[in-house]
C-alpha cells in the first residue's frame, strides 16, 4: 500500500516537471516568435511612415498643402518657439561656391535668399529628400522656380532657372537634378537665388550651408522664432536660450533690427588646428577659444563645429 501511494506521489510530480518543462519550451520557442513579429510590426509602421512622408512630407508641422503660392502660411501655422531641423543627408544644391548675394537688405528691399553665381544650363539638385510642392514662372520675380517641401521641415525655394525638370507633387532625393541654372525673371545675369524657409519663416542658407566648403555648418540647425535672418539677432537669442530664458524671451531678445553680416563656423577637417583656423578666419586664437568656451590646449575633434565669429 505505502509502496503504491509513493509510486503515484512520483508520477503526479513527475507530471508537474514535465507540465513545467513543456510550458517553458513553449516559452522558448515563441520568444522568436514575438521578436519577428515584432521586428515585421517595427518595418510595416516604418513603411507607413515613408509613406505618409511622400504623400506629406513634415505633416506633422504643416496643416494644407497647396501648390498655388509660395508664402502660403502668414497665419494659418503655428511657428514654435524653437524646433531642432535634422541636415544630414543633404546635397550641396550647386556645386559653384561664390555668393554674388546675401540674405537681408539689398535695394531697399528685403533679399530672403542667397544668390549663387551659376551658368545657364548648371544642374541644380534637390538639397534634402522632399516633394515638390510647387513649379510656376513669375516674370517680375523668381522666373522659373522649384518649391520643395522637405521631410525634416524645410522648405527650399530654387529662382531664375532656364528649366525645371520635375513636376509638382514629385517626391524627390537629396542629389536629384530638379532644374537647370538660368536668368529668369528679376534678374541681371545667370545665378541661382535659394532660400530655406521653416514653416514660412526666412533662415538665413549660410546659418545651414557651407557654400565655400560645400558642406552643411553642423549635423542639425537650432531654429529659433525670430532669430534665423541675422547674426547678432541669433547671438543674442542663442545667449538667451544658454541663459535659461524660455524661447519666447529668448525670441523677443532677437527681435531688433541688426546688420546682414552672417555668423561664421568651420567644421573641423584632418590636419585643422586653432592656429590654421584663426588664420583663416582672420580671428584671434584667444578670441575663438572665448567663442568657443575651449582653451588653447583643448584637442580638436573631426567633425566638431566652431563659431568664428
Amino acid at each position: 500500500m505505502i509502496l503504491k501511494c509513493i509510486r503515484t506521489v512520483a508520477v503526479a510530480a513527475l507530471a508537474m516537471v514535465s507540465v513545467q518543462v513543456s510550458g517553458q519550451d513553449l516559452l522558448a520557442r515563441q520568444a522568436p516568435v514575438d521578436r519577428k513579429l515584432k521586428a515585421v510590426d517595427s518595418l510595416a509602421l516604418i513603411r507607413q511612415i515613408k509613406v505618409e512622408q511622400s504623400v506629406y512630407p513634415a505633416y506633422s508641422l504643416y496643416p494644407t498643402w497647396s501648390n498655388d503660392r509660395v508664402h502660403a502660411y502668414g497665419n494659418t501655422v503655428s511657428v514654435p518657439d524653437s524646433f531642432r531641423i535634422d541636415l544630414t543627408g543633404f546635397c550641396m544644391p550647386t556645386t559653384h561656391t561664390q555668393i554674388t548675394s546675401k540674405c537681408g537688405p539689398r535695394w531697399r528691399r528685403m533679399h530672403n535668399g542667397l544668390d549663387l553665381k551659376v551658368y545657364i544650363g548648371d544642374t541644380i539638385r534637390a538639397a534634402f529628400d522632399g516633394k515638390v510642392r510647387m513649379v510656376k514662372y513669375e516674370r517680375r520675380g523668381y522666373g522659373k522656380y522649384v518649391v520643395i517641401r522637405h521631410d525634416n521641415g524645410l522648405e527650399t525655394i530654387y529662382g531664375h532657372l532656364s528649366k525645371q525638370i520635375v513636376k509638382e507633387d514629385e517626391y524627390v532625393k537629396a542629389g536629384d537634378p530638379i532644374g537647370l541654372g538660368g536668368n529668369t525673371g528679376r534678374s541681371t545675369g545667370s545665378h541661382l537665388h535659394f532660400e530655406t524657409r521653416f514653416l514660412g519663416e526666412v533662415i538665413n542658407p549660410e546659418f545651414i550651408f557651407d557654400f565655400p566648403n560645400q558642406d552643411i555648418v553642423a549635423d542639425s540647425y537650432l531654429f529659433v522664432r525670430g532669430a534665423n535672418r541675422y547674426a547678432s539677432q541669433r547671438t543674442r537669442a542663442l545667449a538667451a536660450i544658454r541663459n535659461g530664458k524660455s524661447g519666447v524671451v529668448a525670441a523677443a531678445a532677437a527681435s531688433s533690427e541688426a546688420s546682414g553680416n552672417g555668423l561664421r563656423y568651420h567644421k573641423i577637417k584632418r590636419g585643422d588646428t586653432l592656429g590654421s583656423i584663426s588664420r583663416k578666419y582672420h580671428v584671434s586664437i584667444d578670441r575663438l577659444c572665448q567663442l568657443n568656451g575651449i582653451k588653447r590646449t583643448t584637442t580638436l575633434r573631426i567633425g566638431q563645429v566652431l563659431k568664428c565669429s
